[in-house]
């Protein structure tokens, strides 16, 4: 193995462990499903939910037509119309809904509202009837013989019989965009 390749850290989204030690993980016990996704950390400089902010304004309509299904349709059964990952909310802080520093935990971004927040890690939830759902963006630094990574996590709690018949359909799908978000987080470039 030479040197480059020792530092290299996966440019492909690859499925990982829910980085331990981090405030995800602490939600893990009793979880009902749960995954994560790592790729390189092109902007280690950033804070995780500066990339967050950065990836949801990108995106794609795919996800943004997949998100609207959604919303129509769990309106059927008396669930929460989320809209959109890229939804702006203005952090009470009243500054800027594109940068990370105006927003507060409790603030809304997206569909989501901030649980944890550092600079290395943004946990951000919704919870419904059905289930409770928490995502995170880890950020974590160079080891020795590696490069920085950027995790994408998501931990779900299931309440009941509507929350396991909602995940039995949406895993495949949700597993298809939290693959997509992690890969724009390693391909957006210098901005």
């Amino acid at each position: 193995m030479n040197a480059s390749s020792a530092l290299a850290a996966p440019t492909t989204a690859r499925a990982t462990q829910v980085p331990p030690g981090t405030a995800i993980h602490a939600t893990l016990p009793g979880a009902d499903f749960f995954d994560a996704y790592e790729v390189a950390d092109r902007h280690p400089a950033r804070s995780a939910l500066q990339s967050w902010l950065d990836v949801a304004a990108r995106t794609p309509a795919w996800t943004r037509a997949l998100m609207f299904v959604r919303n129509k349709a769990v309106r059927l059964v008396g669930l929460k119309d989320l809209g959109q990952l890229d939804d702006g909310h203005p952090p009470a802080s009243g500054r800027s809904l594109h940068d990370a520093r105006s927003y507060r935990v409790g603030d809304r971004v997206g569909i989501f509202r901030i649980r944890h927040l550092s600079d290395t890690e943004v946990v951000m939830g919704q919870d419904d009837k059905h289930l409770d759902v928490q995502v995170s963006i880890c950020k974590q630094p160079a080891a020795p013989g590696t490069a920085p990574r950027v995790v994408l996590s998501t931990v779900v709690h299931i309440h009941n019989t509507l929350g396991h018949a909602y995940m039995a359909v949406i895993t495949p799908i949700h597993r298809v965009i939290a693959r997509g978000t992690a890969q724009r987080l390693a391909d957006h470039g210098p901005n």
